[in-house]
């Protein structure tokens, strides 16, 4: 158990468990770097709704989103940290290891800043539909993006995350990797996008996605129709080439773009103090651990869903 506010232990911790030899390409970076996004990515500008506080996918009605298919290993994968540091919260943990995960994995330093709450319940959670459908294009990033402050640069910038990690058809339904090696931060993301052929693929549960054959490596890399939207569109597609070419644009870029992400829907008076009034009323509220298992399998079957939530993803997968 560490001391209150000893977030360089939890850093520490956080960098200790990235090794996982029986998970994807062997780390628990990328999936942690997509948990810390969609943990604030439901953001809602307009409405000042969503977002990085609460840590919202505790409950099913948003840890059960399809969106979020395959994040319970990376919140499982934290248990450890939040047993050990049972101080912090899952909110400030769940933003903290994406950065931390992006650091160790070769990528630019990113602020971070404390202060995060957990919500007591679940009347505050985002409705659905929120964060991106990588099957869509150029209009549908935008109205994504826009909806949470962000600029065209700053959504390409973002999309750079995607040098991390790889798609799973039983979660998104999309399957494969961007990059050759996906446990490594760089931008050979945009350079691979910017200057290989992709052609459409089928895949047998009938989604469609974007591939390119390394037949001299005998392996096949994939794109999403999102990401070939920032190919298409020629205002996203300036910041795609200026990234392919210049790497330290792209690390600094999106370091900034990082640390907005996870301090949406968060709102600092002038020492840096979080003044969201769930923070005001309940402070620094922690909650208390959670099982070390994904859901409960006697009970709610597939990645922890019980009815009526499992009846609810199966219309949602029978469109995939």
């Amino acid at each position: 158990m560490s001391k209150p506010g000893d977030f360089a232990a939890v850093r520490k911790d956080i960098a200790a468990l990235l090794h996982q030899p029986e998970y994807d390409d062997g780390s628990a970076g990328p999936v942690l770097v997509r948990l810390a996004w969609h943990s604030s990515g439901t953001y809602d500008a307009e409405t000042d709704t969503g977002g990085s506080n609460g840590a919202g996918m505790r409950y099913e009605a948003e840890g059960g989103d399809p969106a979020n298919a395959g994040l319970q290993h990376a919140r499982v994968f934290l248990e450890p940290v939040k047993e050990k540091h049972s101080w912090i919260t899952y909110a400030d943990l769940w933003t903290l290891a994406g950065v931390v995960a992006i650091e160790e994995m070769g990528g630019p330093s990113i602020e971070w800043k404390a202060g995060r709450t957990d919500y007591v319940d679940d009347s505050k959670l985002p409705p659905r539909g929120r964060l991106p459908d990588g099957a869509k294009g150029a209009d549908h990033i935008r109205h994504i993006f826009y909806r949470m402050g962000f600029s065209d640069q700053e959504v390409v910038a973002l999309s750079g995350a995607h040098n991390l990690g790889r798609c799973h058809s039983d979660r998104s339904g999309f399957h494969g990797a961007w990059v050759n090696n996906p446990t490594r931060f760089s931008n050979q993301y945009f350079r691979l996008l910017a200057s290989l052929d992709w052609r459409e693929k089928t895949l047998e549960n009938g989604v469609k996605q974007f591939v390119h054959v390394d037949e001299d490596l005998d392996e096949e890399l994939m794109m999403l129709p999102t990401d070939m939207a920032l190919l298409s569109d020629p205002h996203f597609a300036q910041w795609v080439k200026r990234y392919a070419e210049d790497k330290e644009l792209f690390f600094a870029d999106f370091a900034k773009v990082f640390a907005k992400l996870v301090e949406l829907g968060i709102q600092r008076d002038a020492s840096g103090r979080i003044t969201n009034v769930d923070n005001e009323r309940g402070g620094y509220h922690a909650a208390p651990k959670k099982s070390a298992r994904p859901g409960k399998p006697a009970d709610a079957g597939r990645d922890g869903e019980a009815d009526p939530l499992r009846t609810e993803n199966m219309k949602f997968r029978a469109r995939l």
